[in-house]
């Protein structure tokens, strides 16, 4: 079974009174370990994509589902608990908050969801991203490089099924964007986590294992490597 699919997605939004299609009848599938990239212009369709992957909205028409879930008739409350459980985010602009350390940033996904030894968890996940020197350190005190390695070990301190990086070098110079790349490869290697990826960069789409085209909200061309 798929971790993630995506079968005949549709999604439209009304802005001034006008219908804007986001994605038009989109079918995809992502298994575990798989590093699928997600590539087109800007407006392509390629936000809204992980939005719905990752239960922040619902299509339209058509199913979304994440590792077994259904995400099309979930309450708040379950989208936050699937969320919680099973997907992890990375942004392009990291999104810390800058008045805790890099270790309190990493933990208090788990202390929101009342899990216990979450101290521990991001301490191993700081690790995992070989930054576990600096965990006391305050994002501004941190290179871009090391908040993103940062945001990686937050999106994975609760062993997700599938993360979901939306442009995560786009705010990085070449050199510091391929370490990110490399941390992204590992996990899939040595975690077996999906990863899906909406980049501009086709140096970054040339080392996922799927590229996925997307054209006004349609895809275009699947790519296996």
């Amino acid at each position: 079974m798929p971790i993630l699919s995506l079968e005949d997605v549709r999604k439209e939004y009304w802005t001034d009174g006008q219908r804007v299609l986001a994605l038009g009848g989109v079918t995809l599938e992502v298994a575990a370990g798989e590093f699928v990239a997600v590539v087109g212009r800007s407006g392509c369709g390629k936000s809204t994509l992980l939005n719905l992957a990752g239960a922040m909205d619902f299509p339209t028409s058509g199913s979304v589902t994440v590792d077994g879930v259904c995400t099309t008739n979930l309450s708040d409350s379950e989208q936050t608990r699937l969320r919680r459980k099973k997907v992890g985010f990375v942004f392009q602009s990291f999104q810390l908050l800058h008045t805790l350390t890099a270790v309190e940033n990493i933990e208090l996904p788990l202390l929101l969801a009342r899990e216990p030894n979450a101290r521990q968890a991001a301490i191993e996940s700081l690790k995992w991203v070989e930054l576990d020197g600096l965990g006391e350190r305050f994002p501004h005190q941190l290179s871009g490089g090391e908040m993103q390695r940062v945001a990686i070990a937050r999106a994975l301190v609760h062993s997700p099924k599938i993360l979901l990086a939306d442009e995560p070098t786009g705010n990085l110079d070449t050199m510091t964007g391929g370490v990110i790349l490399e941390f992204l490869q590992r996990l899939t290697r040595e975690k077996g986590t999906a990863a899906v990826m909406a980049t501009h960069s086709q140096e970054a789409a040339n080392l996922c294992d799927i590229v996925v085209r997307l054209r006004d909200g349609h895809i275009e061309e699947v790519t296996r490597r």
